[in-house]
C-alpha cells in the first residue's frame, strides 16, 4: 500500500514542487570519480567557495529580516525582539538518490540537494535555511522549522566519521552510510532498518521495493499521484482536505517557508512533495 502523507503548504506551491522534478539546482560541486567495481560512488560535495557563499546568503540582512518575521509568525516573540542569528557553518544536505533506487551501477546512495544553515531566535526557536545556487549566485530558498539538517550532519559524523549523512524524505528518516552499512540516526530510520542498521545491499532492496515503481516517467508519476495526489491538479491530498497555509505572512520576498526549488527533484521523483515533508517534520517536533 502506498503511504500518502498530509499536506501543509499553500496549494499553488505544492503543485510547483511536484513539477519540480525537472528543475535543475545549479550547485557548485566537487564530483569524485566513481570506480566501476567499488560499489556506489561518494556523492558530490560542495566546494569551499560554495559553502562560503551559502553562509553569506544565510547571514544577509534581507534573510535576517525574513527570519524575524518567520520566528514571530505565531506570536511567540515580536518581529523586533526576534533578533535572529545564524550559527555555525553551512552543511551539505543529501537526499536518497533516484539513481540508487533504480539500481544504476555506481550510483551514489544520495545526492546533494542544498546547503543548510542553522538559525536561532532570541527566545530559542530554531530554523534551517536552505540555500542553492541559481544564475551564478547563492540564494536562500526555504526556511524550515527546527535544525534537522545541521543536527543530523553532526550526529552522523560522530557515529560514522567520513560517512554520508542522508535523508529518506518519504518516511522522514535520517541515516549515515559507509563501509557498506546504513546506520539509523533517528527513530524513523530505526523503524526502517533496525537499531543496528543494515547492509547497503539490503537497504537498496528495501528502497527499490518501496519506491522503484514511483521513479520519473513511471505510471505512478504520470497518474498524478506523486506526492500523494489522487489526480493531476486536484489540489487535494489523498483522503484529506485542502492544503493548509500556515505561513502566509512569511511568503514574501526572496525567502519563503514553502520552497518550490530546494529538494523538489528528489521529493517528486520518489513520490513525496515538499509539502508533506514539512508537515510531517513539524508534527514530529510538536509530538
Amino acid at each position: 500500500m502506498t503511504r500518502h502523507l498530509p499536506r501543509h503548504l499553500p496549494r499553488p506551491l505544492v503543485r510547483t514542487a511536484l513539477a519540480g522534478s525537472a528543475v535543475a539546482l545549479s550547485l557548485s560541486l566537487a564530483v569524485p570519480a566513481a570506480s566501476a567495481d567499488s560499489g556506489p560512488a561518494a556523492p558530490a560535495a560542495p566546494t569551499a567557495a560554495s559553502r562560503a557563499a551559502a553562509e553569506k546568503a544565510a547571514k544577509a540582512p534581507g534573510t535576517l529580516d525574513t527570519l524575524s518575521r518567520f520566528f514571530a509568525r505565531e506570536g511567540a516573540v515580536s518581529k523586533a525582539a526576534a533578533d535572529p542569528s545564524v550559527e555555525g557553518k553551512a552543511v551539505p544536505v543529501y537526499y536518497l538518490s533516484p539513481e540508487f533506487v533504480a539500481g544504476k551501477k555506481g550510483a551514489p546512495i544520495a545526492r546533494l540537494e542544498f546547503l543548510a544553515s542553522k538559525a536561532v531566535s532570541s527566545d530559542g526557536q530554531q530554523a534551517s535555511l536552505w540555500t542553492v545556487e541559481r544564475a551564478g549566485s547563492w540564494q536562500v530558498v526555504n526556511i524550515a522549522t527546527g535544525d534537522d539538517e545541521t543536527r543530523y550532519a553532526r550526529v552522523g559524523a560522530e557515529k560514522l566519521p567520513g560517512g554520508t549523512v542522508f535523508h529518506e524524505p518519504q518516511i522522514n528518516a535520517w541515516y549515515v552510510q559507509g563501509h557498506a552499512r546504513v546506520l539509523p540516526l533517528d527513530k524513523d530510520a530505526v523503524r526502517a532498518v533496525g537499531a543496528e542498521g543494515t547492509s547497503l545491499a539490503a537497504y537498496r532492496e528495501r528502497v527499490q521495493k518501496a519506491y522503484g515503481d514511483k521513479l520519473p516517467d513511471s505510471a505512478y508519476e504520470k497518474s498524478g499521484k506523486a506526492g500523494g495526489y489522487d489526480a493531476p491538479g486536484s489540489g487535494q491530498a489523498s483522503g484529506r482536505g485542502p492544503a493548509e497555509d500556515t505561513a502566509r505572512e512569511t511568503a514574501q520576498g526572496p525567502v519563503t517557508v514553502a520552497s518550490s526549488l530546494a529538494g523538489a527533484g528528489a521529493l517528486a521523483a520518489l513520490g513525496l512533495s515538499g509539502a508533506a515533508l514539512v508537515r510531517r517534520r513539524r508534527a514530529r517536533q510538536q509530538g
